[in-house]
């Protein structure tokens, strides 16, 4: 294209420059001789072209934003910023300017004409672009988070002013506003572009094609493979719709009429072309080959989107290998930021930079510029190289019709505000090839219409991957939804809890310790993928790797759980085949979420139809176990929920915790054998019987439990309140919280008594000031592996206690330190002492090592005397 000089035209110019990016978008049109201009600020000029004089200025309310011309009609549509729509009549336009030159015979500018506030035929704040065709409207509204198209009967000037009907709405797409945004929607940095595109004439409707100041008619067989089988039918106009965001989406015109009644709501009838990443910038078609020579009408047969930083967009109708006909799409990268851009004839697009006016060749048979890569036959060119024009400083462009055969006119707009024309001569370049017409025209079409018949199940094919998809999508959507709401760290009420607690419950005729897991939805909707994982770990105080497989993991599916919903899950505890349970358990619930089982089945293509996009994906990128595991609760069972009081309940209420049946004659044999006053018999009865009971205690600041418990157990005395605090997790002590008891005798899980006895005392020697009130907390056994656990057990729950009344920060007692120092050396000694005897057990006989044995408890007693006390 080095012979493409252009001859450059100044008309005239105007003073202010043009607007910036606060103001609106540049815009010329050409209507036979008038030109019809606006620099993005409140006036719109009519320029002659033939007298080459300015006619008409009309000021606007607002910046204008865009310019549409109705030429049947002879109307001007004039969309201002956050305004609204405006419509003028040209011809009474044309009757006042020519009134005001017979009345004033001087060569003078024209006077600025306000426009009339009843001329607003859509008053809409959110309107960003529209378009007109014929009879209707098309507009572009931004919403506050998605973009909505809406049709309108087409208003006329001189009409009543009332609303015009609207006949059919649609969305097109959602986007996310900044951080922080009000909820008004703000002024977009880039205007989406609204083109229109109709099927050439066909025997249906011969005379029905809407006429449009911006729309062209495409081939048939591109129409048909980018708007589908229904545009091609109705043969309807199709509206382009090119975002800020990139999206390119189309939508057909005869069905957004009746959008409303459409299958699966208005939003199924927007279809996505493309996506350039960048704000589209120009919407346009040209064609690229040659016309044969009995063919007059020339349609277009190619598609072109530009976008701001360069990135182009070309699809055109070509034929594959095996003879079918569909849509060659390449994508092309030109120098940026386009600025605007126009479609010329013979295949050429032209556009503007900030430095300078180019123009590429889309046109079959224009040279290729990798030789690596050569172009195909009647297809588009692997590489698109701009030519420059030597023209710089141009905003907005247009195509002038009035140009001669074999030449082109642009009508182009400086950055300063000046009007001009630029004329290119084409025929200085070397003249194309005609295409020949194929030989195997016949049988092409003859295989294209054998390959008709497999479509639909493709399609269908296809339509079951897309909804697999989808649906995989709505759930890894949901995963996200729910993970961010779990882990965001938000006190109060969670959107998704586990609690648990403990009963005892008669399985298989033995006495079963058993938790229940209580999953409630508050707010969402957990569909497939979704399980319940509950993890039943018993406390070990060691590192031994082999106690882990002690672990028992529970996996329940959660599907169909919607908001409200709960989902109660029971797992016994113990005891096990050999009768023991040993407490303290820990019982953790999480949520996990399979990324195999819902994504799995969108990995898996069809028998009848493989998507390309999927090739050389399987199901292996998943690992067996790959999921969202989101923590929920972590409970602790331990002796004191595990205790069960039959002596209580047998004089008010039968006891949860008592299932024995009276029919059973096993129990009942038991039952006698183990009554009060009856004699037990074997060595070890008679040992647990005449053996002094295991003592463990502990001594708590009465003050520290007064402030930890006045609020829930006010009204009676302080060791009643200890007790029924210590129990509040046993579901069997309801007998005790109903009685104002010290003391209580339960029965372990092994069946052995425990007796935890509170009473009152007084600690001297440990504050100056005087004796310290406090509460001793006793607990006795005749075995001392369930007195451990159950002293173990309550200094969980003093600790707890503690570090919540640390929080308050209260002021600490003046104490004596050598006391406790002298407290602490005595613990340091009796501690190495025990370490001596455990050492000795291991080394001396069975004679000796029962005496080391017996001074071992007796030190394990006074390291449990209560001579510490909490504060």
């Amino acid at each position: 294209m080095a012979g493409l000089a252009p001859r450059v035209d100044y008309l005239t110019g105007f003073s202010c420059p043009v607007a910036g990016p606060a103001g609106g978008k540049p815009h010329v049109l050409c209507l036979g001789a008038e030109i019809f201009l606006s620099t993005g600020r409140e006036l719109v000029y009519v320029y002659d072209l033939e007298g080459r004089q300015l006619t008409a200025v009309y000021r606007l309310p607002a910046p204008v934003w865009h310019l549409e011309v109705l030429a049947l009609r002879r109307v001007l549509y004039i969309l201002c910023a956050q305004r609204g729509i405006y419509c003028l009549s040209l011809d009474q336009a044309s009757r006042s300017v020519n009134q005001s030159d017979r009345d004033d015979e001087d060569s003078e500018p024209p006077v600025v004409i306000p426009v009339d506030p009843d001329t607003c035929v859509l008053p809409d704040a959110t309107l960003c672009a529209f378009t007109v065709l014929d009879h209707v409207l098309i507009t572009l509204a931004q919403g506050p988070t998605l973009w909505k198209m809406q049709l309108f009967e087409c208003p006329c000037p001189g009409e009543d002013p009332r609303p015009p009907c609207q006949i059919g709405e649609v969305e097109l797409s959602t986007y996310t506003p900044p951080a922080g945004s009000p909820q008004k929607p703000t002024v977009p940095c880039f205007l989406p572009v609204l083109y229109s595109v109709s099927p050439p004439p066909g025997s249906r409707y011969p005379h029905s094609h809407l006429q449009c100041p911006r729309g062209f008619m495409l081939e048939r067989a591109l129409f048909g493979l980018l708007f589908g089988t229904d545009a091609s039918i109705l043969e309807s106009p199709v509206i382009l719709c090119g975002l800020p965001d990139g999206q390119l989406c189309s939508v057909v015109l005869k069905t957004l009429v009746t959008s409303r009644l459409a299958p699966g709501g208005p939003n199924a009838l927007v279809r996505i072309l493309h996506h350039l990443e960048e704000p589209v910038i120009f919407i346009g078609t040209l064609r690229t080959e040659p016309l044969a020579e009995d063919i007059e009408d020339a349609y277009s047969d190619c598609l072109v989107a530009l976008g701001h930083h360069g990135r182009t967009l070309a699809v055109k109708a070509s034929w594959d290998e095996a003879g079918n006909l569909v849509p060659e799409l390449r994508e092309y990268c030109l120098p940026g930021p386009v600025l605007c851009a126009t479609c010329g004839r013979d295949g050429r697009v032209y556009h503007t930079t900030p430095s300078n006016l180019c123009v590429v060749d889309l046109a079959q048979g224009g040279t290729s510029q990798d030789p690596a890569q050569p172009d195909s036959p009647g297809g588009l060119p692997s590489l698109l190289c701009p030519a420059s024009l030597s023209v710089c400083s141009i905003i907005t462009l247009s195509l002038l019709a009035r140009s001669p055969e074999g030449s082109t006119e642009l009508l182009a707009l400086s950055a300063k505000g000046r009007l001009m024309t630029c004329s290119l001569d084409l025929n200085s370049e070397t003249p194309r090839p005609t295409t020949v017409i194929m030989a195997n025209m016949g049988q092409k079409i003859k295989d294209l219409l054998c390959g008709i018949g497999t479509i639909s199940e493709r399609v269908s094919s296809l339509k079951k991957s897309v909804d697999q998809r989808n649906r995989a999508l709505s759930c890894l959507n949901e995963a996200m939804n729910v993970s961010c709401a779990l882990l965001s760290g938000r006190e109060g009420l969670q959107p998704i809890s586990c609690t648990t607690t403990t009963s005892w419950s008669r399985r298989e005729l033995q006495d079963v310790l058993t938790a229940t897991c209580r999953l409630e939805n508050n707010s969402f909707r957990l569909d497939q993928g979704w399980a319940l994982c509950i993890q039943v770990l018993p406390h070990t105080y060691t590192s031994d790797p082999d106690l882990v497989g002690l672990a028992v993991t529970y996996t329940i599916p959660v599907d169909q759980l919607g908001p409200g919903g709960q989902q109660e899950v029971t797992l016994p505890l113990g005891p096990d085949e050999d009768s023991m349970l040993n407490l303290p358990v820990t019982v953790s619930c999480a949520l996990f979420h399979s990324l195999r089982k819902v994504v799995g089945g969108a990995l898996v293509p069809s028998d009848s139809y493989k998507d390309p996009s999927l090739d050389g994906c399987t199901l292996d990128v998943l690992p067996e176990q790959e999921g969202i595991c989101l923590p929920l609760s972590e409970y602790t069972v331990d002796m004191l929920q595990g205790l069960r009081f039959p002596g209580l309940a047998e004089s008010h209420t039968q006891s949860p915790g008592s299932f024995h049946s009276v029919s059973d004659p096993l129990n009942t044999f038991l039952d006698t054998c183990h009554r009060p006053g009856s004699d037990p018999s074997g060595p070890d009865s008679l040992w647990a019987k005449y053996r002094p009971p295991s003592v463990a205690a502990i001594r708590v600041s009465a003050d520290l439990l007064r402030a930890a418990l006045s609020d829930s157990y006010s009204g009676m005395s302080l060791c009643c309140a200890t007790l029924q605090w210590l129990l509040t997790e046993n579901v069997t002590a309801d007998v005790v919280r109903a009685q104002a008891l010290s003391s209580v005798q339960g029965v372990a899980p092994d069946g052995t008594d425990i007796r935890l006895i509170i009473h009152e005392v007084a600690v001297t020697d440990l504050c100056p000031a005087g004796p310290i009130q406090a509460v001793e907390i006793q607990v006795e056994s005749s075995s001392l592996d369930n007195m451990c656990r159950t002293h173990h057990a309550v200094i969980r729950r003093m600790q707890k206690m503690v570090m919540e009344q640390a929080a308050w920060g209260s002021s600490p007692l003046d104490l004596r330190v050598q006391y406790l120092q002298q407290i602490q050396a005595n613990h340091e000694t009796l501690l190495w002492e025990v370490q001596t005897l455990r050492d000795r057990l291991c080394t001396e006989d069975k004679a000796s090592s029962c005496a080391t044995a017996e001074r071992l408890l007796q030190v394990y007693k006074q390291l449990r005397s209560p001579s510490f006390l909490l504060l």
